[in-house]
């Protein structure tokens, strides 16, 4: 079995017999070099699967799929809410955020984001690249831009990195089944009237991650992991 591990977005079940995209199927053929019979995995969100290559044309590599390696992840959700940053920042982030389990991106436009539009498309493919290489099953979803009051009306449990918070832990017995939700600030961080609504979010702690300023790439990955670890 190679290690090749690749997202397809169609549904997958035994003996499927289909082709892979014209990107895919390059990699696979002149940059992995795989052969006829050799096999490889293909995962989304029902599990992850074993396929075997049936045919290898120009452009094209025909695979049938031979059996389930793994059922759907049974993970909590695992949200992130951020302000968007600059491109090479941006990618870094999502791919980190990715490998360290969360589910859901929700971009927001706060009073000092500097960003205020996104690629998605490009994000999606960064998304899944990391995905494929952190060897998750589950590719994480991402909205598109949203005003933090719209994004107050989810239904979810919030942890609010705060630099003006004394806390330092977070109270796990009052998260709930409800997603658990980060919620990062801009490089210039939330104003004053922003964080009053965020404190007035009926299921929201606050947690100071560091004592420092971070960046918000740094802030990412520092909640990220005190909350995996909290949780786990």
């Amino acid at each position: 079995m190679s290690n090749i591990r690749l997202f397809y977005s169609k549904s997958l079940s035994l003996n499927l017999t289909d082709k892979l995209d014209k990107s895919q199927s390059h990699y696979v053929s002149k940059v992995m070099r795989l052969k006829e019979k050799e096999v490889f995995s293909l995962f989304n969100n029902s599990g992850e699967w074993e396929a075997k290559i049936v045919n290898i044309t120009k452009s094209t590599v025909e695979f049938n799929v031979t059996k389930q390696l793994r059922n759907k992840e049974n993970t909590k959700e695992l949200w992130l809410a951020f302000s968007p940053i600059k491109s090479n920042y941006f990618n870094f982030m999502m791919q980190k955020a990715t490998e360290l389990g969360v589910t859901k991106f929700l971009p927001l436009i706060l009073e000092r984001t500097i960003v205020r539009k996104i690629n998605k498309e490009r994000l999606e493919k960064v998304i899944i690249e990391a995905a494929e290489q952190s060897n998750r099953t589950t590719v994480p979803s991402i909205e598109e831009p949203q005003k933090l009051k719209s994004f107050l009306n989810n239904d979810m449990d919030l942890i609010f990195t705060d630099l003006n918070t004394a806390n330092t832990k977070i109270d796990i017995k009052k998260l709930t089944t409800k997603p658990t939700c980060v919620i990062i600030g801009p490089e210039g961080d939330f104003s004053e009237e922003e964080r009053e609504e965020i404190l007035k979010f009926n299921d929201v702690q606050s947690i100071k991650i560091n004592e420092n300023i971070l960046r918000s790439e740094t802030a990412v990955i520092s909640a990220l992991s005190i909350i995996n670890y909290a949780i786990n």
